[in-house]
This record gives C-alpha cells, sequence and structure tokens, in this order.
C-alpha cells in the first residue's frame, strides 16, 4: 500500500454523501418473473473527500449498482440518496461526472470537440468550455492529438478522453468504472494521482474496478460483493491488517549484529518460523523510474504521452504554476460557479432573423422615383423559401400572442 493511504494524512469529513439503505435490484423477464436478483439488500455510506472502492466478480452486482446510484435503473427495494436527494433529482446530476467501463463516444469528433459537446450539455459558458478543454486535454496527454478522430483512438486513448469528459464539470462525485482499463503503467499511475488530488480537494470517488493494485493504492474504504451482497466492507488498513505477524524494517546491519538480534526473537518464539528477506519495491515504481531516465531521448509521437499535471480548474481557482515535485500537493480551494448566462446568438442566426422580421413588416408605398434594387440579389431556392416561411410563421404566432 502506498504511503499516502497509510500514513493517515487524509481523512474524510463527515458529510456523507452517498446513502444506500436496503438496496435489492431483481431483474425480471417479459412475463415479470423473477430472472436475476443483482444486488440484495445492501447498506453503505459514502463520505465527502473518500474514495469508495466497488469489488467483487463479474456479475456479483457492481456495475448494477453504479447504474441505481445515477438513477440510470430504478430499485425494486431500497432507499438510496445522493446529495440528499434520489438519483433522479436533476439539479443532483449535474454534480456528478461518469466513466463507463466502455468508452462511449462520438467517432467522428476529434478530442477538442468531444469535450466541447460533453461541456456544453453542463450550460458551460463557451470560454469556460474553451479553457477547461485545453487544460484536460494537457492533462490527459492528448494536446497533442486534438485533430484526430476519437473513433482512430486506441483503448487506452479512449479512457483517457472519457476521463476527461467525466471531469468536463468540475464534479463534487467522481464514479469511476474500470479507469486504469488499457491504459499504460505510466497512465495508471497518473489517473491514480489524479484520484488522490480529487479527495484531498474533498471531492468523492468511487471506484469499480478488477485491478486490485489499483485500488489497494488509493481507496480508503471498500466493499467486496459476491451473490449481490456485501460479504465485506471496512478500511483497507483494517481489512489487511496481519495482527498474528510483525515486520521490522532496518538498514543493513552486520552478520553479527543480525545474529544477535535473531537469537532474541528465537528466544520469545522458539516454535514459530522466523524468515528474513530485502524489501524490494514494486514492479510499478521500477517500471516508472526506467521510463523517467530514459526520457531524455524520447522523440514526438502521434499517440497519448504522459499529463504535465492537475487540470488547473480541478485543482481550483487561477494559481501559478506549481513546482513538478509538488503538482498534487498544491491544491487550491475550488472556485466559485459561474452565473447562468444565456449564450449570445451565432451571426448567421442573426443575419436570418432580421431578414425574417424585414418580411413581416408593412409594405411601403413606392415612391415616385424607385429605390435601386439591392446589389447582388440571390433568389431564394424552394428549400430556403420553405425555410423562411416557416420561420415567418413562428415570428407572426409570436407577434399575435
Amino acid at each position: 500500500m502506498s504511503m499516502t493511504m497509510t500514513d493517515g494524512a487524509r481523512q474524510p469529513d463527515g458529510e456523507v454523501v452517498i446513502s444506500v439503505r436496503g438496496l435489492t435490484k431483481v431483474f425480471k423477464d417479459f412475463w415479470g418473473r423473477p430472472k436475476a436478483r443483482a444486488v440484495d439488500n445492501v447498506d453503505f455510506d459514502v463520505r465527502r473527500g473518500e474514495v469508495f472502492g466497488l469489488l467483487g466478480p463479474n456479475g456479483s452486482g457492481k456495475s448494477t449498482t453504479v447504474k441505481l446510484l445515477l438513477g440510470l435503473l430504478y430499485p425494486t427495494k431500497g432507499h438510496i440518496e445522493v446529495f440528499s436527494h434520489s438519483p433522479s433529482h436533476v439539479a443532483t446530476k449535474s454534480r456528478i461526472g461518469y466513466l463507463p467501463e466502455e468508452s462511449y463516444l462520438y467517432r467522428y469528433l476529434n478530442s477538442h470537440e468531444t469535450l466541447d459537446f460533453f461541456g456544453n450539455l453542463f450550460h458551460l459558458p463557451r470560454n469556460d468550455r474553451n479553457d477547461r478543454t485545453e487544460q484536460l486535454l494537457e492533462m490527459v496527454g492528448l494536446s497533442q492529438t486534438r485533430m484526430r478522430a476519437v473513433g482512430e483512438f486506441s483503448k487506452g486513448m479512449q479512457r483517457r478522453i472519457g476521463l476527461a469528459q467525466a471531469l468536463i464539470n468540475d464534479p463534487d462525485l467522481v464514479i469511476l468504472d474500470e479507469p486504469t482499463s488499457g491504459l499504460d503503467p505510466i497512465g495508471c499511475r497518473e489517473v491514480k494521482d489524479l484520484i488522490l488530488a480529487l479527495a484531498r480537494r474533498g471531492k468523492t470517488v468511487i471506484l469499480s474496478s478488477h485491478l486490485l493494485a489499483d485500488v489497494e493504492d488509493v481507496c480508503d474504504r471498500v466493499v467486496i460483493y459476491y451473490g449481490g451482497k456485501v460479504q465485506a466492507m471496512g478500511a483497507l488498513k483494517e481489512l489487511l491488517a496481519t495482527p498474528d505477524a510483525i515486520r521490522i524494517t532496518t538498514p543493513a546491519l552486520s552478520r553479527e549484529t543480525l545474529e544477535r538480534v535473531l537469537a532474541i526473537i528465537r528466544h520469545d518464539v522458539a516454535d514459530e518460523k522466523v524468515s528474513i528477506d530485502t524489501p524490494t519495491q514494486n514492479l510499478e515504481r521500477y517500471f516508472l523510474d526506467v521510463v523517467q531516465s530514459a526520457r531524455q531521448a524520447e522523440a514526438e509521437t502521434s499517440g497519448a504521452m504522459s499529463g504535465a499535471r492537475v487540470a488547473a480548474y480541478l485543482r481550483g481557482g487561477a494559481e501559478a504554476k506549481p513546482a513538478p515535485d509538488k503538482i498534487l500537493e498544491r491544491l487550491a480551494a475550488p472556485q466559485p460557479a459561474a452565473p447562468a448566462s444565456v449564450p449570445a446568438p451565432e451571426p448567421a442566426e442573426t443575419v436570418d432573423r432580421q431578414k425574417l422580421e424585414a418580411l413581416t413588416k408593412p409594405a411601403v408605398p413606392a415612391a415616385p422615383v424607385p429605390a435601386p434594387a439591392p446589389a447582388a440579389a440571390k433568389p431564394l431556392n424552394a428549400e430556403e423559401l420553405r425555410k423562411a416561411d416557416e420561420k415567418l410563421a413562428s415570428l407572426v404566432r409570436k407577434r399575435n400572442e
């Protein structure tokens, strides 16, 4: 387990973000007969600033639970509250970011257009959409591929753009379903660092993953499903503790000192097996060190690159760029939500509206001297005439009302 999770420096506060009581979901066939009990009488709470893991084998009920929390499915029995509201509450949905297990993207849009589309769904002003899009593309390492259609992306690159779309609205609750699937070890480490950064800022993260090493690195608490029921739940530090064994780590000792220490230990545990080994770093840490050393000769790539830093708006507020070794530690307070504004109409739309309003004005009697015909007048075709008639009829109805 990483030192971030074991030193106790980060603790979630007492505010309950998600409350689940007696949650049950039974899927039925066409005739209404019970077919599968996907979730069976589940209870748990998730608090603000907590990274909560959903574990279990395939078909154990994890994805069904996620869909129930999102309001995509309705429970057969039980009660769910998300931010003290029902999951179907519209305002609550605007505070949630979701990365599904499979990336559902419009394959003919490029990276920038994809994030702009999802930002528009949350009614973000255009300037905010553009700023956040640039920051997110840099964060997930896709700034060099912004003009490529996402349908050409590999699975790992699609996960990166999917993670970016889940964060475009600066959500208070982030639900990630297999976020590191298809990512290389560098991308996996960056996603885990991002999760920890979000939690330190007070965001709540629910992580559903089959990769237990990822869960162990970032989660505060986990729930383990099997057969739709909760088989185990609690803090990872408590669940993984081995109370009947102790590990002592020291600097390298001389042979004489080591023999004296072993003699004392064996005197107290005469019948127990005492083992000695040399501490090792995990493979992920070793891999990242090797890649970091090799980056001195790094060439340009058309694929995903290592993300530079957490997006500024996710850190909260505008601030100077932090030092590279303290990227995830310098997180500011959340910025206030921008006031809702009505977007200005596009120039083309304004021109059409002016033409239509001119058509609705009363005709002016002909003057003794005819006015010159407008220059470069272009006759309207049948389709343009039909559209103009429709808009004219709409304006007349509104004026009569």
